[in-house]
């Protein structure tokens, strides 16, 4: 483990201990992860209260339950780039039995398409949950509750259909294929359908008005794994929360697990703090996006988010059906260790030559009466108005043909910026998703036409 100072494990052990005094939860497991890997943990409670004083570690599985669904994302959108689905395909074109129409990949993925939230047949209230032939057939006797995109609408039965996409496309059952896809290729040896006779929690549910836990069942949900029957360690939750910083591409490309952290829906209407990307959940708290997701199931209330800007995550395991949010404790193990122990700032380092063709392009030009500086790192043409906040990133541009450049980040991603020179060769003005850039401000009335 990377090394937290002895004030910040302090100030962390204190955050975990008290949640699971407070939140009454019998054991909580609280870790960290950074630079790559899981840098701190710690366990507080009993794993099991009929072996009291014995806390809970970092190897010990609890149940993960809709955390689930961020591994199912990642496999369809690792389906996407294989060119086997479109996000914007129906369901249909991947389940010909769906009679439901124009459901999309994406609207599913983002909670957007309006369908109702739960398998047909009051599955956790008679705990019969349906095997792959009955989520199919259930699929189309259950209700689209409102309209695709109008508001966020949370839906397990969308997520088990998802498994059911991913297993048709792979040839294989959903779990084998995410253990090809991700837990392999990630070493996550620990995250299971259910628990796997190792370590674990056991998972309680706390009356309000009594201290004598009860033992929740642990339920085989069948075909809707896809949606939260994973259990997992914070070992390996740790891996994969290193992975959704800093993707490898045997798993993902990195500009398609950015895809996925853009916002779809806002699911937080009245504050703006959370909304869905593709798969992921996407919770603010302050200036700063922390990109994850929590899970519940009788027994285990679980969460874990990252903080990709720092490459920092937290994650918070609860055994109690009741538990207090677990995303609140998880983010606020990443705010304490950013706030207490800061990854040293990277050195600053000379760079490559500035390419040849770009020597007279930098400096600072004007468009829409405010400049930018165009500037070079590392041979890379980038451009930023002086204006710009220290957190706001720089567009960056990419060569596509001589005096031709493609923005591929930050402002005007996607779009062309052109150069004109006069006869001697010397920039003369730039053309920036089509707005004039000059060496002198100008009003749009002096603009020579």
């Amino acid at each position: 483990m990377t090394e937290l100072a002895a004030q910040t494990q302090t100030a962390l052990t204190r955050l975990v201990a008290d949640r699971q005094a407070t939140g009454r939860v019998p054991s909580v497991v609280g870790a960290v992860a950074r630079a790559g890997s899981l840098t701190w943990s710690h366990g507080a409670g009993s794993a099991d209260l009929a072996n009291p004083g014995v806390p809970p570690t970092a190897d010990s599985q609890f149940l993960i339950a809709s955390q689930s669904k961020t591994l199912t994302a990642v496999a369809i959108l690792a389906l996407r780039d294989e060119g086997k689905l479109s996000l914007d395909d129906s369901l249909e074109t991947h389940v010909p039995e769906s009679k439901h129409g124009n459901v999309t990949i994406r609207q599913m993925l983002s909670h957007a398409s309006g369908m109702q939230r739960e398998p047909v047949g009051d599955v956790w209230d008679l705990m019969k949950f349906p095997d792959r032939d009955e989520l199919v057939a259930g699929w189309n006797d259950a209700d689209r509750v409102g309209k695709p995109h109008h508001r966020f609408h949370y839906s397990n039965l969308v997520y088990s259909l998802l498994g059911e996409v991913v297993a048709r496309l792979d040839g294989k059952p959903w779990y084998d294929a995410i253990k090809a896809r991700i837990l392999d290729p990630l070493e996550m040896r620990r995250t299971t359908v259910g628990m796997d006779g190792g370590p674990a929690a056991t998972g309680y549910y706390v009356p309000p008005f009594s201290d004598v836990p009860v033992v929740e069942p642990l339920l085989d949900i069948k075909a809707m794994a896809a949606c939260g029957g994973l259990a997992s360690t914070a070992a390996d939750l740790a891996k994969w929360a290193m992975f959704v910083a800093n993707p490898v591409s045997e798993v993902l490309s990195k500009d398609t697990l950015e895809e996925m952290c853009q916002v779809q829906i806002m699911a937080d209407t009245a504050r703006w703090q959370l909304a869905f990307g593709l798969g992921f959940m996407l919770f603010r708290r302050g200036n700063d996006l922390y990109v994850g997701h929590d899970g519940g199931m009788p027994g285990h209330i679980t969460s874990t988010f990252v903080h990709r800007a720092s490459g920092t995550a937290g994650i918070c395991l609860q055994a109690s059906t009741s538990a207090p949010a677990p995303s609140a404790l998880a983010i606020d193990l990443i705010t304490t260790v950013l706030e207490q122990d800061p990854l040293p700032t990277d050195p600053w380092l000379p760079g490559t030559p500035v390419p040849v063709e770009l020597t007279g392009v930098l400096g600072p030009w004007w468009t829409e009466g405010s400049p930018f500086n165009f500037t070079v790192k590392g041979g890379v043409l980038q451009a930023k108005s002086p204006a710009a906040a220290d957190w706001q990133a720089p567009a960056v541009f990419e060569r596509i043909a001589d005096d031709t450049y493609r923005t591929i980040s930050g402002r005007e991603v996607g779009e062309l910026l052109t150069i004109t020179r006069d006869a001697t060769g010397t920039p003369m003005k730039l053309h920036w998703a089509t707005y004039l850039c000059t060496r002198e401000p100008l009003a749009f009335a002096d603009i020579p036409h």
